[in-house]
């Protein structure tokens, strides 16, 4: 079960700033889409697999962190089969997993306070000129990174319910308590900040 999208290691991603990591993912992003060639895309495809495989997970948990999203690519490659030529439908494989695997490799070696962190300090110009205040983003981000493992792990819990009691599993029987689950936690988290005073600091 997924509990942390941080993973303990040592690898030499590990030791990357996370700024140096924030940087090459933005960069690989507008790179990718500059190109619809399969022959370009592959080798970042290909980099990005390798670096994601390299953080010392089992293969089973490396491809639960990213699995769901490898199958909705795989679902719009398979929509756009109707639409555009194959080299495209290739190509858009290739960037979205290339992006997905660097993105996954990124959060898997960088802990929630080091996002944290680099997130305000990058934000800081924006909060010079009155636009937003940087804690309150990072915060947020925060927030997002840490529970996204507790709300799979949720939706496998009623998942599993759902089969003890021999229901059908369907989407719409387990998002209703999934969405409850979710507003009364974040309901909880709320008081707890406003009771901590991180806003008014």
């Amino acid at each position: 079960m997924l509990t942390s999208l941080y993973v303990e290691g040592r690898s030499w991603f590990h030791r990357v700033p996370v700024r140096l990591k924030l940087t090459a993912l933005l960069v690989l992003s507008v790179a990718l889409f500059t190109t619809n060639s399969p022959l370009l895309l592959l080798p970042a495809f290909l980099g990005c697999g390798a670096l994601y495989l390299s953080l010392g997970m089992t293969a089973h948990e490396a491809f639960s962190r990213v699995g769901f999203v490898l199958f909705t690519i795989l679902v719009l490659a398979a929509v756009n089969l109707f639409l555009v030529p194959v080299p495209q439908v290739v190509a858009l494989i290739l960037r979205l997993t290339a992006l997905v695997l660097l993105a996954a490799a990124v959060t898997a070696t960088t802990t929630i306070g080091a996002f944290m962190d680099e997130i305000t300090i990058l934000l800081k110009p924006l909060e010079r000129l009155g636009l937003l205040r940087a804690a309150d983003v990072s915060l947020a981000l925060g927030l997002v990174l840490r529970f996204v493992p507790d709300i799979f792990a949720r939706y496998q819990a009623i998942s599993e319910a759902h089969r003890a009691r021999g229901l059908p599993i369907r989407p719409l029987t387990i998002i209703g308590p999934l969405i409850i689950l979710t507003l009364k936690d974040a309901d909880t988290i709320a008081a707890a900040i406003d009771a901590r005073g991180f806003r008014r600091q």
